[in-house]
């Protein structure tokens, strides 16, 4: 039995689409079709019932995918081994981080490990879901709460703060009570600027609502309104002015950086040099980044 067949037959498992698993293995969608079929042919066993909306699991895939799974602990763990010994820092690094956090901060600042360590590859992936270390999907996460994960070591490295941010033209000529306001959709309402800005807002208008950070940012560069945005977004944009409320409000809570590895790799040379490499950066940006 083949352990690409049953690393496609998890992942359909689990996503219940061709296509989602598709691009989760970089593969094409008919290549996880012939490969299901393939196993199910090579079992005898029908493992997926093939529904208009997807695929979905038959009694007997569901036993197979626990047995799978147990397989699938076994070769990661020792990948993970693997990958996790000390030596030269060379070779490739998957690091996830929140979207506008990896493109807008990270990108230009990891880009110097290039010059400095020319066998090691960065591959970072901007992602706003939390990402599965133990089962490969990345070597290194930033996230922005305190993670919970078994097995993981994480630590904090920093903070990320925010504020409310317009244009000067918007604001020239406009009373705090004619304020209006650019927030996430209802989405992403949870999350604590969001709730922060609720009560900044108070009983003023949203006018403008998206669910990622970026549309916020163009939609308060273009004079829509005022958002609450992060201060690397906010403090790098010519276009926008800090603006502030009523000191009586409470202040905005940073969100935490937390820094994430996988107990097997951390000993692991270039997982350490990209380890080492965001703790600098992260302390280099405090003035950027913190309030």
């Amino acid at each position: 039995m083949n352990w690409d067949d049953l690393r496609i037959f998890l992942a359909l498992a689990d996503s219940g689409s061709l296509s989602a698993t598709a691009r989760r293995l970089g593969v094409d969608h008919s290549t996880v079709a012939r490969r299901v079929a393939a196993l199910e042919g090579d079992l005898g066993v029908r493992l997926f019932d093939r529904l208009p909306r997807g695929y979905a699991p038959t009694a007997e895939g569901e036993e197979f995918a626990a047995l799978a799974r147990r397989v699938e602990d076994g070769v990661l763990a020792v990948e993970r081994h693997a990958r996790g010994q000390p030596g030269e820092p060379a070779g490739t690094v998957r690091l996830s981080a929140p979207p506008a956090f990896a493109s807008h901060f990270l990108a230009p600042r990891l880009a110097g490990l290039r010059r400095t360590l020319p066998k090691l590859v960065v591959e970072l992936v901007g992602d706003a879901r939390a990402v599965s270390l133990t089962r490969r999907e990345a070597d290194l996460a930033l996230r922005l709460q305190r993670p919970e994960d078994e097995g993981l070591v994480a630590r904090r490295i920093g903070a990320m703060g925010y504020g409310l941010y317009a244009t000067q033209a918007y604001l020239d000529g406009r009373d705090e009570a004619g304020w209006e306001f650019i927030g996430y959709d209802e989405s992403l309402d949870h999350v604590p600027q969001q709730r922060w800005l609720r009560q900044i807002a108070g009983r003023r208008p949203f006018v403008f609502r998206a669910n990622d950070l970026m549309s916020l940012r163009g939609a308060a560069s273009a004079g829509v309104g005022i958002a609450a945005i992060p201060h690397f977004l906010g403090r790098s944009d010519p276009a926008l002015v800090a603006v502030m409320p009523d000191p009586a409000l409470p202040p905005p809570q940073p969100r935490e950086l937390w820094l994430l590895v996988h107990g097997d790799l951390r000993r692991s040379a270039r997982v350490r040099a990209v380890m080492d490499a965001l703790v600098s950066i992260i302390a280099d940006g405090r003035q950027l980044l913190e309030d």
